[in-house]
């Protein structure tokens, strides 16, 4: 397993090691509260362990990936009524994003990616690819770590009617394959809001209408979608296909480059 870990560099072998074709990986999650069943370091774990496979299958397929330390702690402002969640207010997190920005752009690389693994970074990382385009000229993406759906209901899954984003069935089975030491099946227990499955247009996941929430809004479990019947092969599967996509994309980003601007 090929390891390209940026901060096992020198100083100076920053320099003559990296190129403008280098792609640096930030792994980017959050410590947040998931339920009874899941640890708080869910989404940070999801988004280290796709990093880092992404990065080994990248490099043996020729691409030039290096990982960066993963930024473990998120916005995660939807838990900030559950002890244990760790958060930065989005200010916080932009700074931190910003000043990441600046450091590469001191470096020959000219692509990041941050390699997102909690629903609640999404939108400011969308923001900040655009501030780190304008203040740094970096060529900037964010992609999702695990590509990984609510249960549908068919092959043993339960159907989590498009909600299942949070402690349900694929990030428990995902936990289960990465982490099975961690997961306490004995808590399982389903807490889906079946009633949005009605609206067309508001919800998660494909809906168009977003709208305000906290996670208690729908329970005070705060789980969002039913882990019942994870198991770690399924995560396994979708771990594994979400690797697929992660080096194909990363592929697209390495051919990718903008105009020239005038």
């Amino acid at each position: 397993m090929a390891r390209r870990l940026f901060a096992e560099l020198s100083g100076p072998a920053v320099s003559t090691t990296l190129t403008d074709r280098s792609i640096l990986i930030v792994p980017i999650g959050a410590i947040e509260h998931h339920g009874p069943h899941l640890p708080l370091i869910t989404d940070a774990l999801m988004a280290e362990a796709a990093a880092s496979a992404a990065v080994s299958a990248g490099v043996e397929a020729g691409l030039d990936l290096w990982q960066l330390p993963t930024l473990s702690v998120g916005k995660s402002d939807e838990h900030y009524w559950a002890p244990g969640t760790l958060w930065l207010s989005a200010s916080t997190l932009m700074s931190v994003l910003e000043d990441i920005g600046r450091s590469v752009a001191n470096t020959p690389a000219t692509k990041i990616v941050f390699m997102n693994g909690h629903g609640g970074n999404i939108a400011l990382l969308q923001v900040a690819n655009r501030q780190l385009r304008r203040m740094f000229g970096l060529q900037t993406f964010t992609m999702p770590a695990l590509r990984i759906a609510a249960g549908t209901g068919a092959d043993g899954e339960p159907d989590e009617f498009g909600q299942g984003i949070h402690g349900g069935y694929a990030e428990t089975s995902a936990i289960m394959h990465l982490r099975p030491d961690l997961v306490d099946e004995s808590l399982f227990a389903r807490n889906v809001p079946e009633y949005m499955a009605d609206f067309e247009q508001i919800g998660f996941n494909a809906k168009p209408v977003s709208f305000g929430w906290i996670s208690d809004d729908f329970g005070p479990s705060g789980v969002i979608g039913d882990p019942t019947g994870a198991n770690a092969e399924a995560g396994k599967r979708g771990f594994d296909t979400s690797i697929e996509l992660a080096v194909a994309a990363l592929h697209e980003i390495d051919r990718f480059t903008l105009p020239p601007r005038p």
